[in-house]
């Protein structure tokens, strides 16, 4: 389906791209003018380190480089036809320049995204990247205005959301929260969620971070987001040394991989960098995280009998849990 671009595709990198750049008003696609390197994209890449790939139908292109910044590899000039849009041609263009990076070394990659490119944002947030740094202004004819997308892509890496990061992220962590509820998990909803509630929950996490009430940790495997734990720091006047610790969420394809113990030991230690020295949380006697808890050092503080109802309107207790820090 893919092969290497060569230098003698010109034509098919610039209707690809004019192709697409014309589909948003105002985008001028000055190719001599701005973008040479399009003559000869192949060589370009080459010359940068990285690698160019074409579909065989020319369909769609990707390529990847590395970057200055410590094993960072940038994905670049990643268009596809309108009429390929739905057939998996971008996943595939994607994970092959994915997988090529990662074979070179790269423990993170990074892109830039145009921010009227809507669709392509909705596209890189479900494979696991966030946003991330500064919107990077061009001194181009079109006046483009770009988001800077990353992720870490390999091993188990978990890191810290700040608000733009968080916002990005909302749309595949509803999923993940839809999964968990929909596998039984007792996270204050009912199967089935409805995304656009699950959307709505993540909405307002999200405004809760950029107010600096809460918050979020997210965990990566093999660049995939795959989990999350809150913090709720919004705790009253004479608790400001404690913090709750809230919807621990690891989807469930991706259990019995030490994501939840990831989770919360990020979590303590992001607290304790806060200042907050008690934590506490609460979950289903029955809950599958309980094990980790009492294994992380949490003693039980409590049982609440008949405290939550499941999906059939059966009551279950729940256990409420507490661990000094620092």
């Amino acid at each position: 389906m893919l092969r290497d671009g060569t230098d003698q595709d010109a034509d098919a990198y610039i209707r690809l791209i004019g192709d697409a750049w014309a589909e948003f008003p105002g985008v001028i696609f000055d190719v001599d003018g701005e973008l040479p390197e399009l003559r000869a994209l192949a060589s370009h890449f080459a010359a940068l380190g990285g690698r160019l790939w074409l579909a065989e139908d020319r369909q769609g292109m990707v390529a990847t480089r590395p970057l200055r910044e410590d094993q960072a590899w940038e994905i670049g000039r990643m268009y596809v036809a309108k009429s390929a849009r739905g057939t998996g041609l971008a996943q595939a263009l994607l994970t092959t320049a994915e997988a090529h990076a990662r074979a070179q070394g790269a423990e993170r990659m990074v892109l830039w995204t145009d921010t009227r490119f809507e669709a392509a944002h909705a596209f890189y947030e479900k494979a696991g990247y966030v946003r991330q740094g500064a919107i990077r202004i061009l001194d181009d004819l079109s006046k483009s205005l770009e988001f800077r997308y990353a992720k870490p892509c390999r091993g188990l890496v978990v890191e810290m959301l700040d608000a733009a990061a968080a916002a990005s992220a909302e749309r595949r962590l509803a999923q993940i929260l839809i999964a968990c509820v929909a596998d039984g998990a007792s996270v204050s909803y009912l199967p089935p969620l409805a995304p656009a509630k699950a959307r709505a929950f993540w909405k307002r996490v999200s405004t809760d971070v950029a107010q600096g009430h809460r918050v979020l940790l997210a965990a990566w495997v093999e660049g995939q987001l795959a989990g999350t734990v809150q913090l709720d720091l919004a705790t009253p006047e004479n608790q400001p040394h404690r913090a709750e610790v809230a919807k621990l969420l690891v989807d469930p394809a991706f259990r019995r991989q030490g994501l939840g113990e990831a989770l919360m030991r990020r979590a303590e230690q992001a607290a304790q960098r806060l200042g907050r020295r008690l934590l506490t949380l609460d979950t289903r006697a029955d809950d599958l995280a309980a094990p980790l808890y009492r294994r992380l050092g949490w003693q039980e503080s409590g049982r609440v009998p008949g405290y939550a109802l499941d999906a059939e309107g059966r009551a279950w207790d729940t256990l409420f849990f507490h661990k000094q820090i620092g």
